[in-house]
Order: C-alpha cells, then structure tokens, then sequence
C-alpha cells in the first residue's frame, strides 16, 4: 500500500537532516543548492509542505509535546510528573520524547512534531536559536522550562546570562535581546547560587568550584557573580552532558586544584558524579571538601553524609509550564521565576 510521504522522507532523499528540511520548507535559512535539492525532492516525492504550517494555523490536533534531554535525570522526571499532571487535569494527552541533549536530535524530533501539527510544545532546550526557529515560524506556541536556548559563541552565552540575570532581579533591562522571544518558567537561579556561595563562605571557604553542565549557563553566571571579580576560570568546570563526563570533569577539578576546598554543583547528575569522584579519589565530604549540589533529589538524603542542595520545584515548574500552553491564545503568556531553597545537611563545614 502506497504511504504519503513524510518530512524524514524527504530529508533522506536530499541527504540533510530533519531539520534543514523543516528550515527550508517553512521559508528559514539554507542555502540556495540545499534549497533547491530539498524543493525538488519534495516535489517527486509529492511532499506537501504547505500543509505543516497551514495545520499550526489553522486547527489544532489536541495534546502538546514536552522535550526533555534524560528520561532517567530525577528532576526531569519530577518536571515531567507535572507536566502530565496539568495535562490529565485538562484532558490533554501529552507526546514525550527525549533529546539526549543532543541539538541534532533535537531538531529530528522537533520536526516530527511539526510532521504531526503538534502545535504546542514544553521544551527543556538543548539546542541554540536556530534550532528552535523552525518551529517559532511554523506558529507552534513553545514554553521553555528550566533553561533557556543557549547562543552561537561562549561569549554571548555569557554575556545573556549575566542579562538574564539581572533582568530577573529588576535590577537593569537585558542589555542583550535573545534572537527567540519565547517564554520560558525557570527557577531563581540567582538567588539559589548566591545563597549557596554566601553559606560557604560564612564557613570559611575561599576557593570554591563550580561544576556545570548544558543548560547551566545562567548559573555558571550567577556563581561568577557571587564569589566576585577576579574570578578563578580554573574553578568553573563544564562537562558535556553524560555522566561519564561529568565524572570526568569532577575527577580532573579535583585533581588539577587540591587547593580547593568547596564545589558548587550545577545539577543531580554532576552532584552524584562529584561524590563518586570524591571517594574514588579518598577526599573525605565535608572534613576536605565541602558539597553543595543544585537539585533536591531522593537519594540526596540518602548519601553519607546527607547532600546540602538548593531545592527547585520541579514538579512545579513542569505544572505551570503546562499552564501556560493552554491557556495560551491571542495574548503571549509571561515567564515565570520559581524560588529556589538552600536546605542545610550534612556536606558542608568548616574550612579546616
């Protein structure tokens, strides 16, 4: 039986991914040869492209999507608990996909989703603006949760992060517009940091390190701005993602500055992967180095001895998100900044 012919259909045929097809076929950028190869390998195909975008405007299909990069990350999972919450509440099914936090994978699923004229989307983004703008032109409503797409060069990852930050603050206007103008419920990562540094420091610790991953790039700014200019760059440690990496990047800081006496982890799995690292590495929690881990997850309390975290409301956060592409219609919903907890146990002392 013959099928209709699909965007990955046609993706394969011209030999690009999903999501240059998806760019193409919804008037993004591309270049002329790619163009025209994906335009006339849709018309052999008899692909109707215009049917993607007039289905996101037109008519809805009912359910939403919601994008998160680990299936088995505990906060996801509490994110993703309230998310189908809200949605059951409403009579909403929900399709669930994981991104690995892979911007690839990203783009592949977003353009399934546009396939499907899925037309509202929660999304924990993994990759940066153009990734997402496929699906801001096809008409989709997106909400991000937790964080925020991230920019082409460190340099203005950066630079927006600190904006961000201060814009949540109500402190100055973000000095640098982001290119997506989505909106977006996030949790205080300001106040979570400078609480944590600020606690470490009435311990006595001066050379503390931040342990980050994808996604972190507003609370890598917030630590900056917490322990103050002139910041050590050697204490500020990125992995990619994996907890293989994140192991790794734990390990290789504690190794390469022994002179540290504090870390900042950025989220569960670096603070699971810095513990691991810390007794492999026979440095005992809190009487060589002190741990603060930005997540409170079950098994936090679990660990001898018991993790200090700061607490976000995941399960809160994936509720409202969801709120907010329901109940979004003519007028755009606004972000939302959740408040984060610093809850105090037994990984942190004084600095000896």
């Amino acid at each position: 039986m013959d099928r209709r012919a699909t965007i990955k259909d046609v993706a394969e045929a011209a030999g690009v991914g999903v999501a240059t097809v998806s760019r193409v076929l919804s008037g993004g950028s591309a270049s002329p040869q790619t163009r025209d190869r994906v335009l006339a390998v849709a018309a052999q195909l008899d692909y109707r492209p215009s049917a993607l975008g007039r289905n996101l405007r037109q008519r809805r299909t009912g359910g939403m999507g919601l994008l998160i990069p680990d299936l088995t990350d505990t906060f996801y999972g509490q994110l993703a608990e309230g998310v189908l919450a809200c949605a059951r509440s409403a009579g909403e099914p929900v399709m669930l996909g994981s991104t690995g936090g892979d911007p690839e994978q990203e783009s592949e699923l977003i353009g399934m989703l546009l396939e499907q004229s899925v037309d509202r989307l929660i999304a924990v983004p993994s990759g940066d603006a153009e990734t997402w703008a496929p699906a801001i032109r096809a008409g989709m409503t997106v909400i991000f949760a937790d964080r925020l797409p991230s920019h082409a060069t460190e340099e203005d990852t950066r630079a927006a992060a600190l904006a961000d930050l201060l814009a949540m603050d109500g402190l100055s206007p973000a000095a640098q517009p982001r290119p997506l103008d989505v909106p977006a419920v996030v949790a205080d990562d300001r106040a979570g940091i400078r609480t944590a540094v600020r606690y470490l420091r009435g311990l006595g610790h001066k050379r503390i390190a931040f342990l980050g991953g994808p996604g972190h790039d507003r609370r890598a700014a917030a630590f900056r701005d917490a322990v103050g200019a002139p910041v050590d760059e050697e204490l500020v440690v990125f992995g990619t993602g994996s907890r293989d990496s994140a192991y790794a990047a734990a390990s290789g800081l504690f190794q390469s500055r022994p002179d540290l006496s504090a870390v900042v982890a950025g989220g569960n799995v670096l603070g699971e992967a810095a513990v691991l690292a810390a007794r492999e590495l026979d440095l005992r929690v809190p009487r060589d180095v002190s741990l603060v881990m930005y997540d409170d997850v079950p098994w936090a309390e679990l660990c001898s001895p018991p993790l200090t975290v700061i607490a976000q409301p995941g399960r809160d956060m994936g509720y409202r998100a969801a709120e907010l592409v329901l109940r979004a219609g003519s007028r755009k919903p606004r972000s939302v900044v959740l408040p984060t907890e610093l809850i105090i146990r037994g990984s942190c002392g004084p600095r000896r």
